[in-house]
């Protein structure tokens, strides 16, 4: 069905939607490339949320070049959409277009559109081809495909850790476990995520920024700057302890503090002065001091418009996702070093009291960064089927 012709174009495709990898969210990573007698006229790639669709930049190259996409095949990494958003709909600039073919990666995983842009294409009489690389063309949109399905973001846990699992010394020192390069790849982490969410209690402990500090010719490099490159910076807070002075309320960026409804209701002259100094406060379901995980990721999907969180927390909140089921990847990154037994451990997990209770994941990756290893987890179907 594809040709080793339409695998290389498809291939190109992808290179240039990781282009836009940590700077099109809430958007996927979209990437284009349209041909015409076996030759590359044009390409496009979509950069940020609200900025044209790769198929409508592409098209816009080939205009400027005053080269016709009149019978050209058009390869996409994700199904044109065909409804109306922040810009017009791709599917019918290909339709006005006239071109003759149409190869898509992937359909949209938007239950609600999925397979309209399709139709529309070839209801014009373009023909349309799906499915060329489509593990690939995933690979690049695990949140947004992952939300658009299951109306909750994809949850990254990150931990950095020593070798025995220890996230902290007694006294709560931390800084730092892990070397210069693990945690360059932590902050790029950050970048590509619409949130990040700690506790209160590692504020209180640490104060740490959970901002991106990368040099600006790494932020360019990635499509971003400063004023981008940030993510909305989320602490479960459900007893409103935030310290007005606070480091990450006088940062660039957004930190949202989640509490507990009664928390809000009591505190509104409490509220105000968060405002006053930078925060935000939205309240949540909570049960006996702590918030419901489920409704903390429900606002910052319906709501915010977050695809992918990631948690940067202690052992408390980080066991507390563990056991809601919600963590989708863990990355942990391992340094080859020893803390004792009196430092804090990854997790809190009270309910895992036998080995049947035990939460198994399964290795996806396993990478050396600098002397550090970064290995990635998830949950394996043993676990998903409990």
């Amino acid at each position: 069905m594809f040709s080793d012709f339409d695998q290389e174009m498809m291939r190109q495709a992808i290179d240039l939607a990781k282009q836009g990898y940590y700077s099109t969210k809430p958007n996927p990573s979209v990437g284009c490339v349209i041909t015409k007698d076996g030759r590359i006229i044009s390409t496009g790639w979509h950069q940020k949320a609200g900025e044209p669709h790769a198929e409508r930049v592409a098209l816009a190259n080939a205009k400027a070049a005053s080269l016709s996409v009149e019978g050209a095949t058009v390869y996409v990494t994700l199904e044109p959409c065909s409804h109306f958003g922040k810009t017009p709909p791709c599917a019918d600039a290909l339709v006005d277009a006239k071109v003759a073919r149409v190869v898509v990666a992937m359909q949209d995983p938007n239950p609600q559109v999925g397979g309209s842009g399709i139709k529309r294409l070839q209801a014009a009489g373009i023909n349309v081809d799906v499915g060329l690389m489509q593990a690939d063309a995933e690979s690049l949109n695990k949140g947004f495909i992952f939300s658009m399905t299951n109306n909750r973001p994809f949850v990254r846990l990150k931990i950095a850790s020593s070798l025995d699992g220890r996230t902290a010394m007694s006294d709560g020192k931390s800084q730092w476990i892990t070397g210069a390069e693990a945690r360059v790849e932590v902050h790029k982490m950050r970048a590509m995520h619409g949130a990040v969410v700690t506790g209160i209690g590692t504020v209180l402990a640490d104060n740490p920024s959970l901002n991106v500090r990368l040099d600006s010719d790494v932020l360019a490099s990635m499509n971003l700057d400063e004023t981008t490159a940030n993510p909305i910076r989320v602490v479960l807070d459900a007893n409103l302890s935030m310290p007005l002075d606070a480091k990450m309320l006088s940062l660039p960026g957004r930190t949202l503090l989640m509490t507990s409804k009664i928390t809000a209701e009591r505190n509104p002259d409490l509220i105000e002065k968060i405002y006053q100094v930078g925060g935000e406060v939205v309240a949540v379901a909570a049960e006996d001091d702590r918030l419901d995980i489920e409704s903390v990721l429900q606002y910052l999907y319906e709501v915010e418009q977050v695809r992918d969180v990631m948690v940067e927390a202690g052992a408390i909140v980080a066991g507390a996702f563990i056991e809601s089921g919600f963590v989708n990847e863990i990355h942990a990154f391992v340094a080859p070093s020893l803390m004792g037994d009196s430092a804090k451990p990854m997790f809190a997990l009270p309910s895992i009291q036998s080995m049947s209770d035990k939460i198994q994941y399964q290795f996806d990756a396993i990478q050396k960064v600098g002397e550090d290893l970064h290995l990635v987890l998830s949950p394996s179907k043993s676990t998903l089927s409990k």
